[in-house]
């Protein structure tokens, strides 16, 4: 559902409507001059491209480290799961075996006759 407008509301730069940018030019035309007023405009249009670009680098940069963090997380989850899959596999040959005790063991005798 769209956001609901004022009545004769037109939204030229968000917030701000014509009437209001017609003052703010006319208050920089009062302040710098006509012959200044290209110079303030090119540069801060230059300004706001610059600032565009660095907004941009950075979330590209940004976005990059989350890549490169989530491959990290998901190598560590391989390895984990490797690692105890391995562990799983391999006999207990790594526990000593079991030693019976002494009185455990059956001791044979022979029992003969000699002749």
């Amino acid at each position: 559902m769209p956001a609901s407008r004022p009545a004769g509301a037109r939204f030229m730069f968000g917030s701000i409507g014509m009437p209001e940018l017609v003052v703010i030019l006319v208050i920089a035309l009062i302040i710098f001059g006509p012959r200044k007023l290209p110079d303030l405009g090119r540069s801060l249009g230059k300004s706001l491209s610059e600032f565009k670009k660095a907004s941009n680098e950075l979330q590209r940069t940004l976005e990059e480290e989350i890549r490169i963090e989530d491959t990290r997380e998901q190598r560590a989850k391989t390895k984990a799961e490797q690692d105890s899959a391995i562990a799983a596999a391999q006999p207990a040959a790594d526990t000593p075996p079991a030693q019976t005790p002494a009185s455990d063991t059956v001791s044979r005798t022979s029992t003969g006759t000699t002749a």
